[in-house]
């Protein structure tokens, strides 16, 4: 089924989700001083899960369940299980706003590996957008850098992770159902966690608006996914894309706001060119659609 085009309403949809996803980097920062990353993975995805069956549930049914391809869909949730724990366990040792700077190297790795996987063309501009990115990454954890080496690693697996997870995005959309793709990242983050619940360690007693925290990180979650799907329906992806990067301003605002912390001056640099190479590749793309 077609939807009408609204491309102003699709913007204001993907601004309010990347605000949402760093409000939920912000909380797992916060928590993660206290918890274990097992433990607030789980308590994401069971509240993400919950708010799915109570207000999508009545309505769909089965439907929520029901797919072509459920080995994908699987696949896809464990990758975004692993997104999940990945950035908690960066965010639990870098800044803020410099985790999401090196996590959004995602959107340059899928531009080339969907040649080989998807079947796409790769031209000239991919290859110098991603080769720019990279300089941008080199910039933020250069040698001698205040930044640590584990933070770092957890970013990169995180990016590794989301990379494939979009690729499956991309794979399933055309056939399967948006909501229940996001309700299958919700149910077998869920299930994995609960079965790697012996393997948590000591969970300290969860005291007073940590509570409130543990449930809001599955509604940002949960709502910054749905706000993005909404986007997707009154907008193209080429429209959209560059608005991803608004997630950079956020982080780096909460980032001072909540932690009081400011990225330096090669640092900023280097978030500067990841978003700038980002946003190229996706005018890039955007030109390339309308040509076609």
């Amino acid at each position: 089924m077609s939807h009408p085009s609204h491309p102003l309403r699709g913007v204001l949809l993907m601004l309010a989700a990347v605000f949402f996803f760093a409000l939920l980097d912000a909380t797992s920062k916060t928590l993660a001083a206290t918890y274990p990353i097992p433990f607030l993975a789980w308590a994401r995805y069971l509240v993400h899960c919950l708010l799915m069956l109570v207000f999508l549930g009545p309505r769909l049914g089965r439907g929520l369940v029901s797919t072509r391809r459920p080995g994908l869909q699987i696949l896809r949730a464990l990758l975004l299980v692993g997104v999940t724990a990945c950035m908690m366990a960066a965010l639990r040792n870098m800044p803020l706003a410099e985790t999401t700077a090196v996590v959004f190297i995602t959107p340059l790795l899928v531009a080339i590996l969907a040649g080989p996987w998807l079947k796409e063309k790769i031209g000239l501009n991919r290859w110098l957008a991603v080769g720019v990115g990279f300089i941008g990454v080199l910039f933020i954890a250069r040698p001698g850098g205040d930044l640590n080496l584990e933070g770092i690693a957890w970013a990169l697996a995180c990016a590794g992770c989301y990379t494939v997870y979009q690729l499956l995005t991309r794979q399933l959309s055309p056939t399967e159902n948006t909501l229940t793709m996001l309700f299958y990242t919700a149910l077998v983050g869920t299930l994995t966690m609960t079965l790697a619940a012996p393997w948590f360690g000591a969970v300290p007693a969860i005291q007073g608006w940590d509570w409130a925290l543990l449930c809001a990180m599955g509604l940002f979650g949960g709502s910054g996914h749905f706000l993005l799907i909404a986007a997707f329906r009154h907008a193209p992806a080429s429209t959209l894309s560059p608005f991803l990067y608004v997630q950079l301003l956020w982080a780096t605002l909460l980032g001072w706001i909540v932690f009081g912390h400011l990225p330096d001056g090669l640092t900023t640099a280097g978030m500067a060119v990841i978003a700038g190479s980002g946003l190229w590749l996706a005018l890039a793309q955007r030109r390339e659609s309308r040509r076609g």
